[in-house]
């Protein structure tokens, strides 16, 4: 029994290794570093809107792990010997894979794309958390720092 678990734990870790940061943006809300820095301001017009899926916050390294043991739980049921090794294997990685792919579809948010005319006819697009308020022809302030960009409606 020590031997699967072992395999499984092993199994669980390839599968973690594969996990992968997600940002996600939003209008009103600044990450730390952006608190007391310069940031550029420049205004201009929604053109488009398109809606989007955010992944938001980490991975789902939760649903990564219960797959992944669920998985080389079933995995370990299957056969005996090698054969058992490598279900268990097996069952660790495809759970776990499963269990991320759950896990990040319940972290998805609602977002907008917005495509932006600036004033000096540039044209941007900036993808944040979805505001209903956002639509074509509003004027907005678009505030960058450090790669960040922030959308707002002008008051």
């Amino acid at each position: 029994m020590k031997k699967h678990i072992g395999v499984l734990a092993l199994g669980t870790l390839v599968a973690l290794a594969g996990c992968a940061n997600s940002d996600n943006f939003s209008g009103d809300v600044y990450t730390a570093q952006q608190a007391k820095t310069v940031q550029t301001v420049s205004y201009g017009t929604i053109t488009s809107t398109r809606p989007v899926k955010i992944q938001d916050g980490e991975d789902s390294v939760l649903g990564t792990l219960a797959g992944g043991v669920l998985g080389g739980v079933l995995g370990s049921a299957v056969g005996g010997g090698k054969g058992q090794d490598i279900a268990t294997v097996a069952g660790a990685i495809g759970g776990a894979a499963a269990g991320k792919a759950a896990g990040d579809k319940l972290n998805q948010v609602d977002g907008v794309e917005l495509e932006i005319r600036k004033e000096n006819g540039d044209s941007i697009v900036v993808v944040q958390k979805a505001d209903p308020k956002l639509v074509a022809g509003k004027r907005v302030r678009i505030v960058q720092s450090q790669g960040k960009t922030n959308v707002g409606l002008v008051d």
